[in-house]
């Protein structure tokens, strides 16, 4: 169980900033990620409170820009007063560490097995949801492109991340990604189903951004 003065004040004060983000890391992406490192939890001897705060933390650092956000989440842990009402000095810099650690672009493993949690519940790796992030992204960061541009952004992003010999690293043995990368691989290799599903999943943005706008 996660102390409850702890859920109050991040869902109080720390979840509400995922609003302003992209619509590829809002309130939903953060409540996904802090239910998976919930679960993949289970399998360790580790401090729930600290996963916890971890996965609501770890993309805070979003605020100052999207290459370098894992580390300016890490500088917002350290220079988060309010948090040393829960955790201790070696715990706020095991939590920083952990979410420097989560993105996976990442050249080394994480550091702990926080790092691996998050890391691990970060991925979520459901096909549709990755691709409509990835045309959420496009959308909203290169809306210079046209659609067979961002097409062809998507099929580059999906090969070097998620195809064979992608730069994507699994660190969780109990996490089910493995077999979901799988399928998304199989649809990889299918491109007209794979048009097919970014066809109806752009119409379905476009159609949102402009109901939006109204």
């Amino acid at each position: 169980m996660v102390d409850r003065d702890l859920v109050e004040y991040i869902e109080r004060d720390i979840i509400p900033r995922y609003d302003g983000f992209d619509a590829a890391h809002r309130r939903d992406h953060v409540m996904t990620v802090i239910e998976q490192s919930a679960t993949l939890a289970q399998h360790y001897d580790v401090n729930c409170d600290m996963v916890y705060a971890i996965a609501a933390y770890h993309d805070t650092g979003l605020v100052n820009g999207r290459k370098y956000h894992h580390l300016s989440s890490g500088r917002i842990i350290r220079e988060d007063d309010e948090l040393r009402r829960w955790f201790g000095e070696a715990q706020i810099e095991v939590m920083a560490q952990a979410v420097e650690d989560h993105r996976a672009s990442s050249d080394s493993e994480p550091r702990s097995i926080y790092g691996r949690i998050v890391a691990e519940a970060d991925r979520v790796i459901d096909s549709t949801t990755i691709l409509r992030r990835t045309i959420q992204y496009t959308l909203s960061n290169h809306p210079e492109l046209d659609r067979e541009q961002g097409y062809e952004r998507m099929l580059e992003h999906l090969y070097e991340k998620y195809y064979y010999g992608g730069y994507l690293r699994l660190w969780i043995p109990e996490s089910p990604n493995a077999e979901r990368l799988e399928r998304l691989r199989q649809i990889i290799d299918n491109k007209a189903y794979l048009r097919e599903l970014y066809d109806k999943l752009y119409d379905e943005e476009i159609a949102k951004n402009s109901a939006a706008q109204q």
